[in-house]
């Protein structure tokens, strides 16, 4: 089967690996190089260097242009596969492939459809999360669906959450254009009345709250990433949490911190979460006994970034 594949970040390379082992992949679209990390130079997506390494031609755009339209009628595709390619694409594209256009959403939809799936499931403490192969409709993310698989959550960190889901939709996204060949897809149309929606999570909601319970807290420490990290002051200090997990039962008053025996408790509205892993500001990331070491004396205050 001819593919076209687009995608951008991590989460969509073992699909691009995937489709090119099964199927001919005769183009892949990426969004263009852009700074990435916390260097000041160019660097290519994920999608685009994985590419590369196959060897298939690649178009960067940050949006279906008239000439991007163009170059994916010319490589005649079968059917269009997207994955977090990270652009809205124009309903000209829907019909270029005799196939349709289908889409590797991280979720289990209905719910969480949007740009943050993954982030939005760990951050409302959902107990499994999912992957869904859909059709690419008008509106965002409500078109049918033929597959569906999931994970567990458990205590993962939302980084081996994406890279689980991002294996899942892979395999799944394969098994679903073998079966779109074959004409046994069965697709399900989405429940309106069971949809929830996973806008982008702001860096301004990852920051850790003494008001909160620490199970929030927890929560966001679980689902923080490098673009929206769970951060807090203590004693003054910024810091990033890297790891945490709420301890249950009593603990220091509401944005206090505990230092005993080389573990660091923060106080918040309903007992204490303790810190296992952090990032201090201008410093490498440790275990949280190892900056234990250097907090003294009582009356330690921690608050919101």
């Amino acid at each position: 089967m001819r593919v076209v594949f687009m995608g951008t970040p991590e989460f969509a390379v073992p699909s691009l690996t995937e489709l090119a082992a099964a199927h001919e992949v005769t183009l892949v679209l990426t969004r263009p190089d852009a700074v990435r990390g916390r260097g000041k130079a160019l660097e290519p997506s994920p999608v685009k260097e994985r590419a590369l390494e196959l060897g298939l031609p690649v178009l960067e755009t940050n949006r279906i242009t008239p000439e991007a339209l163009d170059a994916v009628r010319a490589a005649a595709p079968d059917v269009v596969c997207v994955a977090a390619y990270g652009c809205i694409l124009p309903d000209s594209v829907l019909d270029v492939a005799p196939l349709g256009c289908v889409n590797v959403h991280a979720s289990l939809l209905p719910r969480l459809r949007g740009a943050a799936p993954i982030q939005r499931a760990v951050l409302e403490g959902h107990e499994r999360v999912g992957v869904s192969i859909m059709r690419v409709v008008h509106e965002l993310d409500a078109g049918a669906y033929c597959r569906q698989a999931s994970t567990e959550v458990a205590d993962k960190p939302c980084a081996q959450v994406m890279a689980e889901l991002a294996q899942i939709g892979a395999t799944e996204l394969v098994a679903a254009l073998d079966e779109m060949a074959a004409g046994t897809a069965v697709w399900q149309e989405q429940d309106e009345s069971l949809v929830t929606f996973a806008p982008k999570v702001t860096k301004a909601e990852m920051l850790l709250d003494p008001s909160d319970t620490a199970r929030a807290n927890a929560l966001r420490v679980q689902a923080s990433t490098d673009a929206a990290p769970a951060r807090l002051v203590v004693a003054g200090k910024g810091v990033r949490a890297l790891a945490a997990k709420a301890t249950g039962g009593a603990g220091p008053a509401s944005g206090v911190v505990l230092v005993r025996k080389g573990h660091i408790y923060l106080g918040c509205s309903d007992g204490a979460l303790e810190l296992l892993r952090v990032k201090p500001d201008g410093k490498r990331d440790m275990d949280a006994s190892a900056w234990a070491a250097g907090l003294r004396g009582e009356g330690i205050s921690w608050t919101r970034a």
